[in-house]
């Protein structure tokens, strides 16, 4: 059944609901951002996409970005409409007007903000400097040979462990959940209850361990490490210099460098290598599960036990 999406586009109507037609880009926000419009979920989800993505909008056709967005292209004009345009080009004119201002994305300072507001733009722009200095180090100083060495070991693995705390907690976290949501079977030793080295210890030499830490290097992420690596389990690690006590633990590891702003490291360089690895260990892993599904059907060998799984 199609989808029946009611659309507002009476000035009396939209009245009820608190604004008129957005006549500008900042209108259109502050009206997306006020709270009085409940969207359908599809119209919700052109709204997210016109939000983050100004610039593709003011350039884009309307199949374009109903491509990029997932929806139908009569759900942008639904969209428009329910604003008070007469159709998407119409919605699209206060995107191009401005970009042609060029504006940022991100609120201007009015003169009455005065130093707070330039302060807060330095900060701003030191950080995204930092993060893009990080980001175009990684491929000058990325061990390709040592990132592949890594991968096919972590592809190999029956379950991979992964370990990191404090900063290199958010990125250990996010690999745990794009493990899984690549059907990589995974567990993210956080030490909750102190409960961390006897998690450890279940690893066995089928596993593998994914260990990341950044000077000034904790104890616990390598100590919990050694203990696996003490059993034969495969160390990979992430890491910021051959000086990381996971170094020597290691059966491979890439060296991340990131830029420092204000006393703090960005995590962009970080998190696009190891979003890298986590692609390319789905890649092998899919590779390896062809390859033996073909050797199964042409072979005469006797089938699997029962109860295998492929992980």
């Amino acid at each position: 059944m199609a989808e029946i999406i009611p659309v507002v586009n009476k000035d009396e109507d939209r009245a009820a609901f608190g604004y008129s037609r957005p006549e500008s880009y900042e209108e259109l926000r502050a009206v997306l951002s006020s709270g009085t419009v409940r969207l359908p979920n599809k119209l919700r989800q052109v709204a997210i996409y016109l939000w983050q993505h100004p610039t593709v909008v003011a350039l884009g056709t309307v199949t374009s970005l109903a491509e990029q967005v997932g929806v139908q292209p009569s759900t942008l004009v639904r969209f428009a409409q329910t604003f008070g345009y007469s159709g998407f080009s119409d919605l699209q004119d206060i995107f191009k007007a401005y970009i042609r201002s060029g504006q940022r994305d991100a609120k201007g300072a009015s003169p009455s903000d005065g130093q707070a507001s330039a302060e807060a733009a330095t900060l701003v722009d030191g950080f995204v400097k930092s993060s893009t200095v990080s980001l175009s180090r990684v491929t000058e100083r990325l061990d390709l040979q040592a990132f592949e060495a890594m991968a096919a070991s972590l592809a190999a693995a029956k379950l991979v462990y992964i370990v990191g705390s404090k900063r290199a907690f958010s990125v250990s976290s996010y690999v745990s959940l794009a493990l899984s949501k690549l059907d990589i079977r995974n567990i993210m030793v956080d030490n909750v209850g102190s409960a961390a080295f006897e998690h450890m210890r279940l690893a066995t030499r089928a596993d593998a361990v994914l260990a990341i830490s950044f000077t000034p290097y904790n104890s616990i992420t390598p100590e919990l490490a050694a203990s696996a690596g003490q059993r034969g389990v495969p160390i990979l690690s992430i890491t910021d210099s051959a000086f990381s006590p996971l170094v020597p633990l290691s059966k491979a590891y890439v060296e991340v460098v990131e830029e420092d702003f204000s006393g703090f490291k960005s995590l962009a360089a970080t998190l696009s290598v190891a979003m890298a690895l986590v692609l390319r260990v789905a890649q092998l892993r899919g590779a390896g599960e062809e390859d033996e599904s073909s050797s199964g059907k042409s072979s005469t060998a006797a089938p699997r036990k029962q109860g295998r799984k492929n992980v």
